[in-house]
């Protein structure tokens, strides 16, 4: 019970469609404009710098949230429990901000989200994640390439870790956290197949945070669908 609750109250917390919200305020649905990817690339692309790092900062931090609250409510009750239970809520709230339902089940990659539970998940993680992100970010200019990879790494550096005791469970809450944690791995590269498949192609579209804001151009004038976070 205290699992479903807790990943009831991250997709709770997810439900907070940060660009959908901005878009709105802008008066657009971001949903209808560049990829139709409710996430933080496209309403960069979109609204430009300023936009596209306000919806940065809330899918972030709607997943620090839910972490935080899950944890302030069970870490007393279930301490042998603690990294799992934030694990839930982490899934919770990037499956709502993937899968809103009041949106269609139409939102987001989970990327930013993906973010707030690299920082709150536990300290050693954030090098990892700054590292891999930035570095093939500014690098390439390709934000889904370093989104991917730092899966890989969180995967890699989840399970090392857990095998060497740092999260304090017993093996089978260690199996149930890899579970969880390789079923959103799996739902990232999912969610980034076209891009996979234009990474490899050499066609993929690359991101500059200098950017100001694109022309707005509905979908059904858009020449060149691209999907990103």
């Amino acid at each position: 019970m205290v699992r479903l609750a807790a990943l009831a109250i991250g997709y709770a917390f997810g439900l907070f469609q940060t660009a959908y919200i901005y878009g709105r305020m802008k008066g657009i649905d971001i949903r209808q404009y560049g990829s139709g990817n409710a996430g933080t690339t496209n309403t960069l692309r979109v609204l430009g710098t300023k936009a596209g790092i306000i919806v940065l900062f809330g899918d972030i931090l709607k997943c620090i949230l839910a972490i935080t609250i899950v944890r302030l409510l069970f870490t007393d009750s279930h301490s042998d429990m603690r990294y799992l239970l934030a694990m839930y809520a982490a899934a919770g709230a990037i499956l709502g901000h993937n899968y809103p339902f009041y949106l269609g089940f139409k939102g987001g990659k989970g990327i930013a989200a993906t973010a707030g539970l690299i920082l709150s998940f536990h300290p050693a993680f954030i090098p990892m994640g700054v590292i891999i992100f930035f570095g093939v970010f500014f690098t390439t200019h390709y934000v889904s390439l370093g989104s991917l990879l730092v899966y890989a790494g969180f995967i890699i550096q989840i399970v090392v870790m857990g095998q060497k005791g740092v999260f304090g469970m017993t093996q089978a809450h260690l199996n149930e956290m890899y579970v969880i944690a390789a079923f959103l791995t799996v739902m990232a590269y999912w969610k980034h197949r076209e891009n996979i498949g234009r990474l490899l192609h050499g066609n993929e579209r690359k991101t500059y945070l200098s950017k100001k804001a694109a022309a707005v151009t509905p979908i059904s004038g858009y020449d060149n669908k691209e999907e990103h976070k």
